[in-house]
């Protein structure tokens, strides 16, 4: 704290000291910075700083909380050229992401019993929970090729989703260059039956209400309107994504890529090398995996809404699709040179601004939409992109944890946290009460300060607060 040097709103630096090659950038509210767990991960932030190649600053978003080896809510990028590519700098659960939905109807239509009803039939039709999947075969090999060069457009050629879902996804839903021949079978094993399935940990499905509008002008544009209802979607590439990293972490360790580094967990390997090369390939390939598995769930939940409330799934619009695991390859004005970056985005979100090249139509116009999470009994945020190049484009992806889930669920032991959450007007459904105890509000910081940093910072503008009602977690 006594290091950090505020030198614009929310905006503090982290100075260099030692081997730290850059210095850190926080992007915080002095609220923030007052929390107990937040200056630990802070120690990341400047061990991220000792990595060849990264550019401009190691960044730490107000979320930000430990991680392996990088913070969540960490973002660096790296030079294309001279950088390298770190698997703790995207995490195990690679493209992990959110995405919205907006149905057309106004949430406080739902008579309670219908609303139960929807919930039990997407618990039904959506898997969840350690290792829960899908009953069958499962994919082929010839599967994980096609998932991995075409991304999400597997699943809605085989009947998951609609053609214009597919502006509505970060990358249009699909990361170039993935190589499926490149992955484990242990990796694909683990994710045969996998696709269309929430897991376990902060995963969710969740259904509310669209509470409140603060930019009325972008909340009109993207069709958003207080009072309607929406569907949340959070979840990655499942077990698929967890064994290629660490298939690729226990290479980077073997070939003693770790050497040098204030910690072994930062371990990364140069970006045109032959490591680099083969991990940035895999990474893409579970990334276009969890594209798919975010097109299934909505199209389930889409299904969910026909079934019990007459919805036809075509009415139910995707808004967003976006990760907030990830490493991308992007370009930027550095020292007024174009320079090709691989930014690393760990528990953080892409926020391009208004004309940025590779968004649709629509989004050139107002900006990229930045999905932020927050906990099941208070709210989460749907955000516009500023195009702030300080962080590489980046926002904030959620709440960010307050406290552990050991403390959380040693917090909660004993009580009836169902019947809790039910009067705070949320009814949950899962697999795992363990899960839900690991997961309560209060586990949490409270996302509508740290929305307010990241708008206060200029990095997005809040749109729309969303009020959750039905939640379904692992």
């Amino acid at each position: 704290m006594s290091k950090l040097k505020k030198i614009a709103p929310a905006t503090y630096l982290l100075e260099k000291e030692g081997g730290m090659l850059v210095p850190g950038l926080v992007v915080a509210s002095e609220e923030i910075m007052q929390e107990e767990a937040f200056d630990e991960p802070l120690k990341q932030v400047r061990n991220v700083a000792h990595l060849p190649g990264i550019t401009g600053y190691s960044i730490a978003m107000p979320d930000i909380h430990w991680g392996y080896g990088f913070p969540i809510g960490g973002v660096a990028a790296m030079d294309a050229e001279t950088g390298v590519i770190s698997p703790g700098g995207v995490g195990y659960d690679i493209n992990c992401g959110v995405r919205l939905a907006i149905i057309p109807l106004p949430f406080s239509s739902i008579d309670p019993r219908r609303g139960e009803q929807l919930l039990e039939r997407i618990y039904t039709l959506v898997p969840s929970g350690v290792g829960h999947g899908h009953r069958g075969g499962g994919l082929s090999a010839q599967d994980y090729k096609t998932i991995a060069k075409k991304g999400v457009r597997f699943a809605v050629e085989n009947g998951y989703g609609l053609e214009q879902d597919i502006e509505h996804i970060e990358s249009h839903g699909c990361l170039e260059g993935a190589d499926a021949d490149l992955v484990s079978a242990t990796a694909k094993e683990r994710g045969k039956n996998q696709l269309g399935t929430i897991g376990s940990g902060n995963h969710f499905v969740e259904i509310g209400a669209v509470d409140q509008i603060f930019r009325p002008d972008v909340a009109s544009a993207w069709g958003v309107e207080a009072g309607l209802t929406y569907a949340l979607i959070h979840t990655g590439s499942r077990g698929y994504g967890h064994q290629i990293c660490q298939d690729t972490l226990d290479r980077f360790m073997r070939e003693g890529y770790s050497k040098g580094l204030p910690d072994p967990q930062l371990v990364a390997a140069p970006i045109r090398s032959e490591a680099g090369q083969d991990y940035f390939k895999v990474m893409a390939a579970a990334a276009n995996f969890a594209f798919n598995n975010r097109q299934i769930i909505l199209h389930q939940v889409r299904s969910a809404f026909q079934d019990v409330l007459g919805i036809p799934p075509q009415e139910i619009r995707l808004i967003y699709d976006v990760c907030h695991n990830i490493a991308k390859f992007e370009t930027y004005l550095v020292d007024g040179v174009k320079k090709n970056l691989c930014v690393h985005r760990k528990g953080a979100t892409r926020a391009f601004g208004i004309g940025a090249a590779e968004l649709s139509p629509l989004f050139k116009k107002t900006g990229q939409p930045v999905l932020v999470p927050g906990d099941m009994g208070r709210a989460s945020h749907l955000m516009v992109g500023l195009g702030n190049q300080l962080t590489w484009c980046s926002s904030c992806h959620g709440a960010g944890r307050a406290r552990s889930r050991i403390k959380s669920s040693q917090n909660w032991k004993g009580r009836d946290i169902f019947d809790y959450m039910r009067k705070q007007g949320v009814i949950v459904r899962a697999s795992s009460g363990r899960t839900v105890a690991e997961e309560m509000p209060d586990a949490y910081k409270d996302v509508d300060k740290v929305v307010e940093a990241v708008e206060e910072a200029k990095l997005a503008d809040r749109v729309a607060r969303l009020k959750p009602h039905y939640v379904i977690k692992g």
